[in-house]
């Protein structure tokens, strides 16, 4: 009998000490104009970096291996 009140006093404390969650389906306003809006801020002012000179070093480095080592050109080939 003892062990049934000090399960029914805990329940008591604790739906004294955790107020019931409401539940709540999701955010109160749509937040994608939002991160439009900052993702703009950060790229306003700064420089777009132009990666067009790392594919010409790329295929001047694959061309330079090929002709040094042509036996590395089917391997080439086989990863392509």
């Amino acid at each position: 009998m003892n062990a049934h009140n000090n399960d029914d006093r805990i329940k008591h404390l604790l739906r004294q000490a955790l107020p019931p969650v409401e539940a709540e389906t999701g955010p109160s306003r749509n937040l994608w104009p939002a991160v439009l809006r900052r993702l703009d801020a950060q790229t306003v002012g700064k420089p777009r970096i132009n990666w067009v000179w790392l594919d010409w070093a790329l295929l001047a480095g694959v061309l330079a291996v090929t002709v040094a080592f042509p036996a590395s050109i089917p391997m080439l080939l086989y990863y392509l």
